[in-house]
């Protein structure tokens, strides 16, 4: 008896006990992570895509919006320079986040206050504010983040926040799909859009928890010095350059997938939201087997390793010519999912974990102009293109764009990637 009345108070006071400041932190991004996805996945993909055609929006235009985001990310290289000179982080962190939010979800509210001739253009306008906004919050948080994890669980953290957050996001996808069609059109889209405005709002007040992590500074002062860090890295603009090169063929037709599903082959948005889901748990599974492989190997072998799979994908398509729609579909997303999974991960381990830790702000910033260059081109040159072979055959639009984008992709791989993603 004595024995157990000793011993009671001790597990007391391990359960009582506080945990330390780094499981909070990552706590708290964690839950930050739960209203985010919920909101962005409803404004993304095949949601906007087809927000976009209820507006009246070409497939010019919807290649454009696509791009967008990524085109603003050039203007992170000063964003990286003004940081230097923040007393807090967290706060410009808040503010930039907001006005992102408040910008976006603001695109649900264009038929309430345009004539229906200026929708596209009021999208346009509202989004292109937006990720302005979010090129300062997204610089911002990839600092924050990168200061906020423990190097040693980098990893193992990233695995499993991601494959929570892309499990939520399979539930989103699907009942967003069944709510556009029970309710198509108007009032499907004012059904998702009330749903995103109770999310954003939520996910804007989970950043004030957000801890104000220490910064370490770059040791130069000026602009100039302070970009050059990177540009004199000739093994990081080696990887850099070919990675854009490769998003920019990757994104001529993966952005535009929804188009073609939607409008040329006539697909149901809860059956397009079934083979998002199956991509995206793919991409879940690939998380845990991409982390271990990490352990083992480099980040830029591993990313060499994901470049055939997201090849394959595309090319999978061309089997539409000889088999049923779906299973073709299905099997081109669940392999895209694997391997779009494996080089987001690494991309991003690559750049926080192989960069010089003072100057990761600037080398982060370099990274998304340069590929957010060539990704913004990917979906408007796709864009374009589609509307170019309008008049082609069906099989064309359909398939043949991804035949080709996909062969140059394995061509690229083989005879420039084996040589510049090596240890």
């Amino acid at each position: 008896m004595n024995i157990m009345l000793r011993g009671q108070p001790g597990r007391r006071d391990k359960r009582s006990r506080k945990p330390s400041l780094h499981r909070r932190n990552l706590k708290i991004a964690t839950i930050e992570g739960i209203p985010s996805t919920i909101f962005q996945v409803l404004l993304q993909g095949q949601f906007l895509t087809g927000y976009l055609l209820y507006l009246g929006a070409s497939s010019g235009q919807i290649g454009f919006v696509l791009a967008l985001t990524t085109l603003v990310n050039v203007a992170q290289i000063g964003v990286a320079y003004l940081i230097q000179r923040l007393p807090s982080r967290k706060w410009a962190l808040v503010t930039f986040i907001g006005l992102q939010r408040l910008l976006w979800v603001s695109t649900g509210l264009v038929p309430f206050l345009f004539p229906q001739e200026y929708w596209v253009i009021a999208f346009i306008m509202l989004y292109t504010s937006a990720f302005i906004a979010n090129t300062a919050g997204g610089m911002l948080w990839n600092s924050v983040i990168s200061d906020l994890v423990p190097a040693r669980v980098r990893g193992r953290y990233f695995g499993i926040r991601n494959t929570l957050l892309n499990a939520l996001g399979s539930l989103v996808i699907y009942g967003g799909g069944v709510v556009l069609d029970r309710y198509p059109g108007g009032q499907g889209f004012l059904i998702l859009y009330i749903v995103v405005w109770i999310f954003s709002f939520l996910n804007i007040v989970t950043f004030f928890f957000y801890p104000d992590v220490p910064f370490e500074k770059s040791e130069e002062t000026s602009f100039l010095p302070m970009v050059k860090k990177p540009l004199h890295d000739r093994l990081f603009m080696k990887s850099t350059l070919f990675l854009s090169a490769w998003l920019l063929l990757q994104n001529i037709t993966v952005p535009l997938y929804s188009y073609v599903m939607l409008e040329l082959l006539h697909l149901e948005y809860e059956t397009l939201s079934l083979l998002n889901v199956s991509q995206t748990v793919l991409m879940m599974a690939s998380f845990y087997v991409w982390g271990n492989l990490n352990a083992r190997y480099s980040n830029k072998r591993l990313l060499l390793f994901t470049l055939p799979i997201i090849a394959a994908s595309s090319l999978l398509w061309g089997l539409l010519s000889i088999l049923p729609m779906l299973p073709v579909l299905f099997a081109a997303h669940m392999l895209f999912g694997v391997g779009v999974g494996g080089f987001n991960q690494l991309a991003f381990n690559f750049i926080i974990g192989d960069t010089p830790k003072r100057e990761r702000p600037m080398y982060m910033a370099m990274y998304a102009a340069l590929t957010g260059l060539a990704a913004f081109f990917g979906p408007v040159l796709g864009g374009q293109i589609y509307e170019w072979i309008a008049e082609w055959p069906h099989w064309t639009q359909v398939y043949g764009l991804q035949l080709l984008v996909g062969t140059l992709m394995i061509a690229l791989a083989l005879l420039l990637g084996r040589r510049i993603l090596k240890d």
